[in-house]
């Protein structure tokens, strides 16, 4: 018998001159969004800035109250799980320094971005309209 474990992640989405901040971390071949588990003590808008800015040392800004909300499941070793991710579409300050479990950063341009891209990526984008 399986049983259901819920994720719950939260995280920015940082664009500029038509760029998208992404990232690798240990154990990932994928790039994606900053972003993750909250803590019990804090809202999904304090887990985006507080793992930005353990991801990549930046301060951010919420400039879209309204966040993209996406739910999928996910099936590994006989077990389901239920997976919600919250993006923020937010405004960075400050210059980037990675964090320790963050193996890769870039900029990639909207119209360019690598193959190897987390699921949620592209309808986020889609989402914020920042491609079609």
């Amino acid at each position: 018998m399986t049983y259901q474990k819920i994720i719950l992640a939260s995280g920015p989405v940082i664009v500029e001159d038509n760029k998208v901040l992404l990232n690798q971390s240990s154990g990932d071949d994928f790039w994606k969004f900053c972003g993750g588990k909250p803590l019990e003590s804090e809202s999904l808008q304090e887990t985006s800035q507080r793992r930005v800015m353990e991801e990549m040392g930046l301060v951010t800004e919420i400039i879209n109250p309204e966040p993209y909300i996406m739910y999928v499941t996910k099936e590994k070793n006989g077990e389901t799980k239920d997976i919600m991710l919250v993006h923020w579409l937010s405004k960075r300050q400050g210059d980037i320094v990675s964090g320790p479990d963050v193996d890769k950063w870039d900029w990639f341009e909207l119209d360019k971005l690598p193959e190897s891209l987390a699921p949620n990526i592209l309808p986020t984008l889609k989402h914020f309209e920042f491609i079609k």
